[in-house]
């Protein structure tokens, strides 16, 4: 195990360092000059090198990416001049917001993905298995930003259940948080329950075929206590690892929630700073995003692991 963990780590390090390299490659090739988005169209040359030179802009390519990389690794981040104040704060402020939607997102996920996938993967009614598939599919098929602008126009413009944007007054502090959180929560949750969902029906179906499945049903083990004691924890591994990839794909769709829902999280700040050319803190999201990824595909191998150096040892 600590042999595979090792493996894992090292792999994880240089992906990072090669999307640090990638990152900052490719912003250093979009237009525009941050010096000059900070300056002002109005601003003199003078000015203008100035800025340039306290951002570190007037070095070469190489001594600006070894000063970003070390102050990743310190934890020493500039500081936006766009938005008036440090990095690590931003990031700090957003993150909780995105955090909360995410876990919110998640916890969704879950629930409507076992609702979908377990009785389309071991139910013995055809109408069944054929709602929870066409379920599934609409789920997955409508994108979230047309659901969310639906939800927006249904539950608060229409109905006035709930807030159309922003958030409570801090993370999990209040019912007011927790009744902003619900609609852009639900509204990131469905496209990764739909996965799931379908995931978690094929390896369900794929268990119920096993001959430890038949011999159970021949020993007379009613059918709810063979399908949650026995078919689904059978079925878990695979499925682990599709909900590990969709986490990191929640923290990319909160950028299309965050921007519907006005929800100040980092894809809401990812989107502010591309559009005031605030490149420094665009690549500091960015890297920030990836190791998110990262860890939680790290985590996610390592638990998939261990179900199955255990799987083997679960028994009737």
């Amino acid at each position: 195990m600590f042999a595979y963990i090792r493996r894992r780590a090292l792999s994880a390090l240089i992906i990072l360092l090669v999307a640090s390299v990638l990152i900052f490659g490719i912003l250093r090739l979009a237009p525009g000059d941050p010096a000059v988005a900070i300056a002002g169209p109005d601003a003199t040359a003078p000015v203008i090198k100035a800025i340039r030179q306290s951002l570190g802009l007037d070095q070469n390519l190489a001594v600006q990416y070894w000063t970003w990389l070390s102050g990743l690794f310190t934890g020493n981040l500039h500081h936006s001049y766009v938005f008036g104040s440090s990095v690590a704060a931003l990031l700090g402020q957003a993150l909780s917001n995105t955090l909360e939607l995410a876990l919110g997102a998640l916890i969704c996920a879950v629930v409507i993905a076992v609702a979908i996938g377990v009785p389309a993967g071991v139910s013995r009614r055809p109408g069944s298995a054929r709602t929870a598939n066409l379920i599934d599919s609409v789920l997955y098929a409508v994108p979230p930003y047309v659901t969310g602008v639906l939800f927006v126009l249904v539950f608060s413009v229409a109905l006035h259940l709930f807030p159309a944007s922003g958030s409570g007054p801090g993370p999990w502090k209040s019912s007011a948080s927790l009744h902003a959180l619900i609609l852009p929560a639900v509204c990131l949750s469905l496209p990764t329950a739909a996965i799931v969902g379908r995931f978690l029906g094929s390896s369900l179906r794929k268990t119920s075929e096993a001959d430890f499945v038949r011999t159970a049903r021949a020993k007379g083990i009613s059918e709810a206590r063979l399908v949650w004691r026995h078919i689904l924890p059978n079925s878990l591994p695979p499925v682990l690892t599709i909900l590990g990839l969709q986490i990191g794909q929640l923290l990319s769709g909160a950028i299309i929630v965050e921007t519907v829902f006005a929800w100040p999280g980092l894809g809401q700040l990812l989107v502010n700073s591309v559009t005031e050319s605030d490149y420094l803190t665009t690549q500091d999201i960015l890297m920030f995003a990836v190791l998110v990824f990262v860890i939680i595909q790290l985590l996610t191998d390592i638990v998939n692991n261990v179900f199955d150096a255990n799987r083997g040892k679960r028994n009737l």
